[in-house]
């Protein structure tokens, strides 16, 4: 239900820490994957680890606030691989600024990476895949802060409320066309890009919060990436949020 041999899935943001153990979750599930990002050596550390259980991939660079970079990333995929089945859209920045403090540029500079990057690549590769009539699957990155408003991420987190809407609007046009679209909401998972508002204050606030009272592991997301790309075991999933918060949301009832 799970196997994806033969399947070749592109993971925008695949150099990231999430996406990237997303990535060899598809890879030991038989799939090759693409990683794409911004930096080369980020993407070969990760390859070598999908290399060391017999996983296939390679790197692909993009700048996600170019449809023409996006273009070319779909086509040199479909030279090199034969065809393109999941879509995976992760890339992000955040940003701590207050409300009253934000800079218009640095309010734009999210909204565009975090949010217009993931309509060009959908309308990229959702123009690929129902033009060639690929039953696909799209997985958009979403998050807690796009479910429940939290302090310190306000931009990213209207960028990823804007993401939760976009992806259901896609997966009502698309579900004709066998392309589901999801999106996957982490809860609290450190990483890159939420480090620098986790002080010591907010991570016990959270951990109260969390029934399981830990934070994510990038293992976590896993399962649930499986699902979701799984044209069998996903089949009739589609336009949905998949959780994967240890209860924090259920907290906020």
């Amino acid at each position: 239900m799970f196997g994806l041999q033969g399947k070749t899935a592109v993971v925008i943001g695949g150099t990231g820490e999430l996406c990237g153990v997303m990535a060899e979750g598809l890879a030991h599930a038989g799939c090759e994957v693409v990683l794409v990002g911004r930096i080369r050596e980020k993407g070969e550390k990760k390859l070598e680890r999908i290399a060391e259980f017999g996983g296939e991939g390679y790197f692909m660079p993009v700048d996600v606030t170019s449809t023409e970079s996006m273009k070319k990333l779909l086509d040199q995929v479909v030279e090199k691989s034969g065809q393109v089945d999941i879509l995976i859209n992760g890339a992000g920045i955040n940003a701590p600024t207050p409300f009253l403090d934000i800079p218009e540029d640095e309010f734009h500079r999210i909204i565009d990476t975090n949010l217009t990057a993931v309509f060009r690549s959908c309308q990229v590769f959702g123009k690929y895949f129902i033009e060639n009539e690929v039953a696909a699957s799209i997985i958009n990155l979403g998050s807690m802060s796009g479910i429940v408003p939290l302090s310190r991420v306000f931009t990213y987190s209207a960028t990823k409320a804007a993401v939760h809407n976009l992806s259901k609007n896609l997966a009502r046009e698309w579900a004709e066309y066998s392309v589901r679209v999801n999106t996957l909401v982490p809860g609290f998972f450190p990483a890159e890009q939420n480090r620098k508002v986790l002080d010591e204050s907010r991570v016990l606030d959270i951990l109260r919060q969390t029934p399981m009272s830990r934070f994510g592991s990038p293992d976590d997301l896993i399962g649930a990436t499986l699902l979701l790309a799984s044209n069998r075991a996903g089949a009739f999933i589609t336009g949905t949020e998949i959780v994967v918060d240890g209860g924090f949301n259920a907290m906020k009832i």
